[in-house]
């Protein structure tokens, strides 16, 4: 891997396909995805757009504009194969190691594709610009959009095609395998088919879509980023998913009557809760493997000396299924008094998440002076998004409660000395945008 030079990126006389992929805002569900939970997203107005130009040569060439501070990425296709077959993902992850990794998230998408058997080989190189406006570590899927317009864009430039469903599937791929990052899938699903003002409830098993919701008229979703960074890389985020998965198998050795097909929300809160008397509240890596050896998990590993929150991470996701299923017909039903009882429901999400260790002295802040407002001057709920730790927090409100969210940020900002952004609006998915040609 070399860095590209800077400059004119993109020719004038060769067609350019630019495709375009929402932000997404985690309204329920989210870290509970990767054990099978129900999950409710949202789409935002900010997005990432993607430019592919062929090349003649077999160079791949990325830049950013707005998505990373790096320096522009060339490698060659060559670079991503073994005798003329694509390397494992382990290898192409050595590719974009160090200052590349931001260009795995993107040029990934090749290798995922033809991979996984959608393209048989690629005939020719290509430049690849990225133009974005999504705030990073602001937990609202910039890396997903990245990966989803990358995709489309790539898939239309070379005349292929691939069903949208199954292209989220393989951005996940790219971000798991390629990049390295443990996330679920409900990220990606959303940046390719959500809808403009709906909600999509994806069931996570693997990946079911379940439907898109309306929201209710006189009421809306946004989001507030905190200022305070999010990974989903990163360590805590990784503990917790991991100790989920540490509980699972703990369950299933120690009750062998229990089948659940590897998905913990496929117990009930009431099935749960006969059984998590059996589950450490906390386990070293070191203990699980000597007793139980490893988890189902492909995408995390079990630290020999991290200690890991196994009960309180197996219980949210059971529990947070439940009320995403109750938050469903709360919204569908959409008077007052039933969007009044989904906000509850989103600061019990929000309790949930803070007790497996995924919150902080921030986004608590946030959601409190949400609280502290009330329905009474139209803020009904709020909580953390994503894979928590910072990020953005996500807020139920009626419309006219609108001007009280620049009184929030104030205080925010004086108490915390951080500016925090507003995310609001909301637009189609890659799928529905489709690509233009230029």
């Amino acid at each position: 891997m070399i860095a590209a030079q800077r400059g004119q990126f993109l020719s004038a006389r060769t067609p350019i396909r630019i495709a375009r992929a929402p932000a997404r805002l985690d309204v329920m569900g989210g870290i509970a995805d990767y054990s099978g939970s129900l999950v409710l997203e949202g789409t935002l107005a900010r997005a990432v757009y993607a430019a592919v130009q062929p090349r003649r040569d077999r160079k791949l060439r990325a830049m950013s504009v707005g998505v990373a501070e790096a320096e522009p990425v060339e490698i060659n296709l060559d670079d991503l194969l073994s005798r003329d077959k694509p390397k494992t993902y382990e290898q192409v992850r050595k590719v974009f190691a160090g200052g590349g990794r931001w260009a795995g998230y993107v040029l990934g998408t090749l290798h995922a594709l033809q991979r996984e058997g959608v393209v048989d080989r690629w005939p020719h190189g290509l430049n690849l610009l990225l133009l974005s406006d999504i705030p990073i570590g602001a937990g609202v899927a910039s890396s997903a959009a990245i990966e989803v317009a990358a995709m489309n864009a790539v898939i239309a430039a070379f005349g292929a095609s691939i069903e949208p469903l199954r292209l989220a599937q393989l951005c996940q791929v790219v971000e798991n395998r390629v990049v390295g990052a443990p996330c679920g899938i409900m990220d990606q699903v959303t940046s390719e088919l959500g809808q403009t003002n709906r909600l999509l409830a994806l069931c996570c098993q693997p990946c079911e879509v379940e439907g898109l919701h309306r929201v209710p008229d006189g009421y809306q979703f946004v989001g507030i980023n905190s200022a305070v960074k999010h990974s989903v890389g990163g360590t805590a985020y990784g503990r917790v998913r991991c100790a989920a998965f540490m509980g699972y198998r703990i369950m299933e050795t120690l009750n062998s009557k229990a089948d659940y097909g590897g998905f913990w929300c496929r117990a009930t809160p009431t099935e749960f809760a006969q059984i998590e008397h059996e589950l450490p509240e906390q386990m070293t890596g070191r203990e699980f493997t000597e007793r139980y050896g490893r988890t189902h998990d492909a995408v995390t590993t079990v630290q020999p000396d991290m200690v890991y929150p196994v009960r309180q991470a197996s219980r949210h996701p059971v529990f947070e299924n439940a009320r995403v299923r109750r938050f469903v017909a709360l919204l569908e039903r959409g008077d007052d008094r039933s969007m009044r009882a989904a906000g509850k429901l989103m600061y019990e999400s929000h309790a949930s998440y803070s007790a497996c260790g995924l919150g902080c002295d921030e986004t608590d802040l946030l959601v409190q002076l949400v609280r502290d407002r009330g329905p009474q001057q139209g803020l009904l709920g709020a909580k953390i998004t994503g894979g928590g730790s910072g990020g953005t927090v996500a807020i139920l409100m009626r419309h006219e409660a609108r001007p009280l969210l620049n009184d929030i940020a104030d205080e925010y900002r004086r108490r915390t000395g951080l500016s925090p952004i507003l995310l609001s609006g909301s637009t189609s998915g890659a799928a529905k945008w489709g690509t233009r040609l230029i």
